[in-house]
């Protein structure tokens, strides 16, 4: 069990926010297959929630269900990041946190996201304000820095700490890296050295014997899990299994079968067209890793014009692995 601020979470495990892919179907699927701590939105924009804009507004729904439950900001404007933590504030999510270490060029170019480790006076104005605002628990994500030669994360969570932050999650990666490479988790266990407030780890989990060694190895309090989880939304109940002594329980096909078709049809029932044709084509993408014959059904998402079709596709390929449709 982790104590985040008021927070209590247990496990210890955390839902990465991912843009395009942690809206709440995927945060409700993690969380009903179980062994989740903390599930996190998709991260949001600081200027687009001060306009209203209708996208974010559907982006920041949640259900009580998903609790607990970490909304995350960005921005670089103090003034209007505050204003922005106050709205988080009003929805009365379990954490509210700041994006420091998206790595993508068009948050960097704006000077958010990771762009933020490259100018610490900046990062330190903004979390104290944040800070100030908020009364719900308050965690920030960054990176080992923007490349080898300007790792700033030890300087960035002393600064988190002494702002009053409740916790700190790092990806242990540069920005320039971006998901190349492999992730260094020997930074995690130094940053963890250097602050008495919670240290989260992320990077490269991908599968649970990952998670349970990467905590052992470095001493953090807890593990964020991303583009694993994408590929194998079990991951949480299987890691918990672990650092519970128990065995992993193993997804069938059927399993995997039955979770994107429901998946699939929540969407195209509630999406219009094209939106629901992106997130299909988007979730087929991530879903299909690891399966048999991922890359084939991966190949065969090209041209498909109509969601319904995506349905037909996901039946037809299971039955070509010899799974029941019955089943």
């Amino acid at each position: 069990m982790l104590r985040i601020g008021s927070l209590l979470v247990d496990p210890p495990l955390f839902l990465a926010p991912m843009a395009g892919v942690t809206d709440k179907d995927f945060r409700l699927i993690v969380r009903r297959i179980g062994g989740v701590g903390v599930v996190a939105m998709e991260f949001l924009s600081s200027k687009g929630l001060l306009r209203g804009e209708r996208r974010w507004r559907r982006i920041m729904e949640f259900s009580q269900e998903e609790r607990p439950l970490a909304i995350q900001i960005y921005g670089s404007d103090v003034d209007s990041m505050a204003e922005a933590a106050q709205i988080v504030e009003d929805l009365q999510p379990d954490l509210c946190d700041i994006n420091m270490g998206c790595p993508a060029n068009k948050i960097l170019k704006g000077c958010s996201g990771a762009a933020l480790m490259g100018n610490l006076k900046l990062a330190e104005q903004i979390v104290r304000r944040v800070r100030r605002t908020v009364s719900v628990p308050l965690t920030v994500k960054f990176r080992l820095g923007l490349d080898d030669k300007r790792r700033s994360y030890l300087e960035l969570g002393r600064i988190c700490q002494g702002e009053g932050a409740d916790a700190v999650a790092m990806h242990a990666r540069t920005a320039r890296q971006m998901y190349r490479g492999e992730a260094d988790w020997s930074h995690i266990a130094r940053l963890k050295e250097a602050l008495s407030i919670p240290v989260l780890g992320n990077g490269d989990i991908r599968e649970p014997e990952d998670a349970v060694r990467r905590m052992r190895e470095t001493g953090c309090d807890g593990v964020m899990v991303g583009r694993g989880a994408t590929r194998n939304p079990w991951i949480f109940r299987q890691i918990s299994a672990l650092l519970s002594g128990g065995k992993i329980p193993m997804p069938t096909l059927r399993d995997r079968r039955r979770l994107i078709l429901d998946h699939f049809r929540t969407v195209i029932d509630r999406d219009d067209p094209k939106l629901a044709l992106h997130r299909l084509r988007t979730f087929t993408g991530k879903y299909s890793q690891g399966l048999p014959q991922g890359r084939d059904l991966r190949r065969e998402i090209y041209g498909k014009e109509q969601p319904e079709e995506f349905l037909v596709l996901i039946e037809d390929f299971f039955q070509r692995l010899k799974i029941d449709a019955a089943a």
